[in-house]
């Protein structure tokens, strides 16, 4: 009698843990599959996109050093393009996949958290790119140009632009972050006002990783926005701030399931 309930109750435990596998394959294979396609899409804008990136540099032209280096940066681009085309479908796919662990009220607010975090990274690219790149791009040239002549290879260039770009980028996603952890309790939006000295040293820390240069010009550039975000973020965990129950709030809790259940 035990040996054929065994099996079943083993079924049913492994199921989960299939179907949650089963699940994130699902997602991937939309991921990818989403990024191929804007991928190819982006091929038709990468010259364009190219021009853009390179276009900090003024009149000085990046050098090809090897014989196939420009046809792979071109496809390089064309990848990071499709990902930033490709970042709504891959925040969807990722907050879908763990949307079940979320209440109603918390799956509603996927339809503002989505929007806002692709809004924020495409601004945070675009800031890095239009703005900051161009003001450090002119030091690092200018540093000893009477000594040495800056001539940068396509594919050094393009690694060093897009790690630049995406750092900046996710740095904008700040305020989410901060809603987040608010969200769940672990910091209060009093707690988040109170600490704002604390705030600016994380974020002059956090600016001067991010900068290429250690003039404290450009790590001012990279500051400003980062303090507005901030705000933006404290604002934002006063809208979604849910205090931790204490002890005596759980016991509470549990008393009362107790009670209706009965």
């Amino acid at each position: 009698m035990s040996d054929q309930t065994t099996p079943s109750k083993r079924e049913f435990r492994s199921m989960p843990l299939r179907e949650h596998l089963l699940e994130l394959r699902r997602r991937l294979v939309w991921s990818v599959g989403g990024l191929v396609v804007t991928t190819l899409i982006s091929l038709a804008f990468t010259r364009r996109f190219l021009e853009i990136l390179i276009s900090p540099m003024g009149n000085a032209r990046p050098q090809s050093l090897r014989p196939a280096e420009n046809i792979l940066v071109y496809f390089k681009v064309a990848i990071i393009l499709g990902v930033l085309l490709d970042m709504p479908i891959l925040l969807y796919h990722l907050f879908a996949f763990i949307v079940p662990g979320l209440t109603k009220k918390e799956k509603r607010l996927l339809a503002f958290v989505i929007p806002a975090a692709t809004l924020l990274f495409g601004l945070g690219v675009a800031f890095a790119s239009l703005v900051m790149l161009p003001f450090s791009l002119s030091y690092l040239q200018q540093f000893l140009s009477d000594l040495i002549q800056p001539n940068y290879s396509i594919d050094y260039y393009i690694s060093f632009v897009s790690n630049f770009v995406l750092w900046v980028g996710l740095s904008f996603e700040s305020p989410l972050i901060i809603a987040f952890i608010a969200r769940v309790g672990l910091v209060s939006p009093k707690q988040l006002l109170s600490g704002w000295r604390y705030a600016i040293v994380i974020i002059a820390i956090i600016a001067a990783v991010i900068t290429p240069t250690p003039d404290p010009f450009n790590m001012t550039l990279v500051m400003a926005p980062l303090v507005l975000l901030y705000g933006l973020g404290i604002l934002l965990a006063h809208f979604s701030y849910r205090p931790r129950p204490t002890f005596g709030d759980e016991d509470e809790n549990t008393e009362n399931k107790i009670v209706n259940t009965k």
